[in-house]
């Protein structure tokens, strides 16, 4: 119902709408106006001062109806089923308050961070290697970021090579089955839009994940049109310059004055700005922007509570290394401190938090292999086949180009099932052998062929046990259902894994006398997985050769002279990739790869 002044309102519109009266002719004068009676003109006055007010107190009544709507109500023009764009007035870049940025500082930094820390952090961009062979790889000049950048680098893999944007056109056009394998040479070719546009893809992704995919807070400085109007990149990279220029974050206060954030509920606008400030992120404040962009959209209390110790930095001590909870935070949108799944349950109510969920990008660590911890299957095994490698002081990342890589191996597989018939017809209660009767029963549900001669050699005792069923199996031929391979593989899996140091080191330009160049290192790695029984005497004999072809160059020496089968070589990175493929050997040319 409405109430008296809406009642009051309506009658003086409706008093206000009505028609004047008609004007008199004087007789004889037909259609000739007479003059205003004062009675006539005094109530079209009153009638216009009546609509006057009606209209501004209607209109006074609907602003405070519309100030009192919430804000995030929907629009009834917007269609079901979609989200209407926040206005442009809604995303401006605010400033944290004095405590927020204590509290980011603390949390980051500590109370007691050193210059050569900041100084490691705030001269950090994210920029593409110029060098065409390592154009898809982010370039690190300093020490500490490393994590940042390896986990952004292992989501800008995975738009290059996996999903890679395509036009509508093309979409309708062509299938992911159709779509042309990646092989190393596309990264000599690469368009810088295509790197740009993977890059602002990642970013978009890991902070809507962080955000739990309801909203990215992006990091900028006081420094730039915060609209993106009107500036070109050119011009926003001078003016970034000019800013730079004497700007230095050592304290709570100077990040409270530099910094500003912005805050996106649409996916479709944080891309936008995200490609509108790369060359904020190209800056050499672009790792720690992004950092605190992560940081920022979890929460900092959400991630004060998703670590173990939340009274330690983030960035550690004495190296200004990035923490272990960074890296999880990029990859699985928290910020938990270990790298086993779910929660390690320590008694008393007190628990450890691991990773809870499965992961777009994994995670191998060296210290796994010193046996210092274990990974999880959610970062062992993630969808893509892309790890960032820790060491003890330094992120890399490893990736392959084919995802078949994860696959089980099949002659594993079928072995395993040979093995759960077997053990079903055991009747000794795990004594590992079974009657006749129970192995034509094994036969017929493996599709095992066994000539007449060995079959009789296994029954003749009346028992068969595992070990002499298996040992025929070994010498039995593929076709009939054993496993031995005239490919000379005997189960081994073999692939390609590709290792990528963003660390710029001097690299010989193989011309004698000439300055080394800067740039980062990719090394191709053949990699041998043998099946789980395959003995060690074997497994020395049959190490995998080189791959002919190889992104990194060689040391120079006569590649040729390298005919037939080489001894597996060793560095630290192969330890590492034995933590996910187990008595894996490798081969590489030239220089070993480093995690360092």
């Amino acid at each position: 119902m409405m109430d008296q002044d809406d009642e009051d309102l309506q009658m003086a519109l409706k008093m206000s709408m009505q028609p004047p009266e008609p004007k008199r002719s004087k007789p004889g004068e037909a259609g000739a106006p007479v003059e205003e009676s004062p009675e006539s003109k005094s109530r079209r006055v009153q009638r216009e001062l009546m609509a006057a007010a009606a209209e501004k107190r209607m209109m006074m009544m609907a602003a405070a109806r519309s100030q009192q709507q919430p804000p995030s109500a929907v629009p009834p023009s917007a269609s079901a089923g979609t989200v209407a764009e926040p206005k442009k007035s809604e995303n401006l870049a605010k400033e944290l308050s004095v405590d927020e940025a204590n509290q980011l500082f603390s949390m980051v930094f500590g109370s007691n961070v050193s210059k050569e820390i900041l100084a490691q952090w705030t001269n950090q961009g994210i920029r593409f290697s110029p060098d065409p062979e390592t154009s898809m790889g982010l370039v690190q000049h300093e020490g500490g970021p490393c994590g940042v950048l390896a986990a952004l680098q292992g989501f800008v893999l995975k738009y290059l090579l996996f999903v890679p944007e395509q036009s509508s056109s093309a979409k309708r056009s062509e299938t992911s089955s159709q779509r042309e394998p990646v092989t190393p040479e596309l990264f000599a070719s690469l368009a810088e839009d295509t790197r740009k546009r993977a890059l602002v893809r990642s970013m978009a992704e890991i902070l809507f994940h962080c955000g739990s995919n309801k909203k990215a807070v992006i990091a900028t400085l006081d420094l730039l049109n915060h609209d993106g109007q009107g500036d070109n990149d050119l011009a926003k990279d001078e003016i970034i310059l000019k800013a730079l220029d004497g700007l230095s974050i050592e304290s709570a206060l100077d990040l409270q004055k530099s910094l500003r954030a912005i805050t996106y509920t649409s996916y479709p606008s944080t891309l936008q700005k995200l490609e509108e400030m790369i060359p904020v992120f190209e800056s050499r404040m672009g790792a720690m922007l992004f950092l605190i962009s992560a940081l920022l959209s979890r929460g900092l209390e959400s991630i004060q509570a998703d670590r173990d110790d939340p009274s330690l930095p983030l960035v550690t001590a004495p190296f200004g290394h990035a923490s272990q909870e960074i890296v999880n935070l990029l990859l699985c949108g928290e910020a938990v401190a270990n790298v086993f799944d779910e929660k390690m349950d320590l008694g008393g109510g007190m628990f450890l938090k691991g990773v809870s969920t499965n992961v777009e990008v994994g995670f191998l660590t060296l210290l796994e292999s010193l046996n210092f911890c274990k990974v999880g299957q959610h970062l062992k095994r993630p969808k893509w086949p892309i790890w960032v490698v820790g060491s003890e002081s330094h992120y890399t990342v490893l990736f392959a180009f084919d995802p078949s890589v994860q696959d089980e191996n099949e002659m594993e597989e079928r072995e395993s099932k040979i093995r759960r018939a077997f053990d079903a017809q055991d009747q000794s209660g795990g004594g590992g052998f079974i009657g006749v009767e129970g192995l034509h029963q094994v036969l017929r549900e493996t599709n095992i062929n066994l000539p007449s001669q060995k079959l009789d050699q296994l029954c003749s005792a009346g028992f068969i046990v595992w070990s002499e069923f298996w040992q025929v199996l070994l010498d039995l031929d593929k076709t009939l259902g054993g496993f031995k391979d005239s490919s000379g593989l005997m189960g081994r899996k073999v692939f390609d894994l590709y290792h990528f140091n963003g660390i710029a080191k001097s690299v010989s330009n193989g011309n004698q006398g000439e300055t080394p160049i800067q740039r980062p290192r990719l090394t191709k790695l053949r990699v041998s997985v043998p099946p789980r029984w395959t003995p060690e005497e074997y497994m020395a004999e049959v190490a995998p050769a080189p791959s002919s072809s190889s992104v990194k160059e060689s040391s120079g020496k006569d590649d040729a002279k390298a005919i037939g089968p080489e001894p597996p070589q060793h560095a630290p990175l192969v330890d590492c990739i034995r933590t996910r493929w187990s008595r894996a050997t490798c081969n590489w040319i030239g220089d070993p790869p480093s995690i360092v």
